[in-house]
């Protein structure tokens, strides 16, 4: 009885919190490209140190968790996600990192974290920009006016 009144928690809790269900970052970039063929959206690639970029750790707190930019970016984004970590509890997969290694040869170039790079379907950089202390509706704006 105990375990069933708090399965009914959560589920409330999950359906009542916008936030409970986590944008869902792709790790990929040819199947982000394939899903924003599909579903005819931006790419929006993250270059980010998650255990040692602070602030890659505030765009993430502060803008991509926020109601504001999860709300917009269902409908209009592919997330991917390029994570550098240093922590050794943190270390990614040889593939992934192999995987990271050459979307930052080709998209970030200078090393420069936090970037986010905008792209349209067929890879085309729109622009980049990185961490600003500005509110998350200011940050999504200047995203959308990257995009032509």
């Amino acid at each position: 009885m105990k375990n069933r009144r708090s399965l009914l928690l959560l589920l409330l809790v999950m359906y009542f919190m916008p936030n409970a269900q986590a944008q869902l970052w792709q790790t990929d970039l040819p199947t982000a490209q394939k899903i924003a063929l599909d579903s005819n959206r931006t790419i929006l690639l993250v270059f980010s140190g998650s255990d040692w970029c602070v602030p890659c750790m505030r765009l993430e707190k502060e803008i991509w968790a926020s109601d504001v930019f999860q709300t917009y970016a269902k409908d209009h984004f592919v997330l991917v996600r390029a994570d550098f970590p240093k922590r050794k509890a943190n270390q990614l997969p040889p593939e992934q990192e192999a995987k990271n290694g050459e979307l930052a040869e080709k998209y970030n170039t200078n090393g420069y974290f936090p970037l986010v790079v905008l792209m349209d379907k067929n890879l085309t950089v729109l622009g980049n920009m990185g961490y600003q202390e500005i509110s998350p509706a200011a940050y999504l704006e200047l995203l959308i006016k990257l995009i032509p």
